[in-house]
């Protein structure tokens, strides 16, 4: 039997509330958690879950934003298909292979990536996998169907649409799709497709926050890709406090990886500075995308030990709200240490 033992301050539970803690880990569980009468500098914090990636387009890092959205990233000819049809595979792995393990680096121990290329491309991201982190992949072209789910960029509400989302259905994947990212035409149209997943909701309104609502469907918001490349310059776009208030479960992405980097923990800080949402509500957005995959990250005895350790430093010792400081002091830089507890399936 493996056993470690971690103290520190812990965001225990479904509230991730601070605790100092001693955690006793037995093959990559949580065995036992008791409180500890002597404070710590290291925190510890729950693995995140990117919830919307596009890691291949790491192939174009910090191409210029130069042209309007459709033209950068809208299929078949924008600027980063066009890339992507130009990179040699081994370097379209090599690229994704570092991502991931720059993901994981930094906390995030799964995502949930959009990968083009049909059946190959799919096999191409499987090849750069890492099993430590896990892994849903939506196809597209095909790809669906060596997946686990099927990803549309834009929902264009024509037959062909139609069929291959039934498809995909019929075979047992899940469907995503971009909607309401740079407008509101493509909403209804997603809609009408009964995702299990809308990616963006930028410019979602009121009725369609409380449609997304009552058919508990998942939203991902990107905000620093959204102001980046110019979806929006506003704080009330995507609505987040209006999401959440609503009763919509909201998960945290970071978008393509030619544009931001794949940190959670500053996408955290955007969404915390700009849009002043609470930290608690921010950690909820960052792990429940684990239940994609029927999966929790959640610290409790029990659990599986898919954790994260910082030196708190300073702010250790003068935070009177630690969640605030954890992204406004701390951020990926503070981490010392990711801990995988689960041997992954990725899909």
């Amino acid at each position: 039997m493996q056993e470690e033992i971690l103290r520190g301050l812990a965001f225990t539970g479904d509230g991730f509330t601070p605790q100092n803690v001693e955690i006793v880990i037995e093959n990559g569980r949580i065995a036992e958690m008791t409180e500890s009468k002597t404070a710590c500098d290291q925190w510890i914090v729950p693995a995140f879950f990117n919830a919307h990636t596009h890691i291949a387009d790491t192939v174009g890092m910090d191409t210029p934003i130069d042209r309007p959205l459709a033209d950068l990233v809208a299929p078949p000819n924008g600027l980063k298909h066009r890339l992507l049809r130009e990179t040699p595979p081994d370097r379209l792995v090599s690229a994704m292979r570092d991502t991931i393990r720059f993901m994981k680096a930094t906390g995030t121990l799964g995502f949930a990536d959009f990968r083009e290329g049909g059946p190959d491309g799919v096999d191409l991201l499987k090849q750069a996998a890492d099993p430590s982190v896990d892994m849903l992949i939506f196809g597209r072209d095909g790809g669906e169907f060596a997946a686990g789910g099927f990803g549309l960029s834009s929902a264009k509400g024509t037959k062909a649409e139609e069929d291959a989302v039934r498809l995909a259905k019929q075979a047992g994947k899940l469907f995503a799709v971009h909607a309401g990212e740079a407008g509101v035409k493509d909403i209804d149209a997603a809609f009408s497709l009964e995702p299990d997943l809308i990616i963006h909701a930028t410019h979602f309104s009121k009725a369609h926050i409380r449609e997304t609502a009552d058919r508990d469907i998942p939203i991902v918001i990107c905000p620093r890709s959204n102001w980046l490349l110019g979806a929006t310059d506003d704080a009330q776009r995507p609505p987040v406090r209006e999401m959440l208030d609503a009763g919509c479960r909201v998960f945290l992405g970071t978008d393509n990886g030619m544009f931001v980097a794949p940190d959670m923990f500053a996408e955290a800080a955007f969404l915390q500075t700009v849009y002043k949402i609470d930290p608690v509500d921010i950690l909820r957005m960052m792990t429940d995308g684990f239940s994609l995959l029927g999966k929790k990250s959640r610290i409790g005895v029990g659990g599986s030990a898919n954790l994260t350790l910082l030196a708190g430093g300073y702010p250790a010792r003068w935070t009177k709200n630690p969640p605030v400081s954890l992204f406004a002091r701390i951020g990926s830089r503070g981490i010392t240490r990711v801990i995988s507890g689960w041997n992954t399936n990725s899909l």
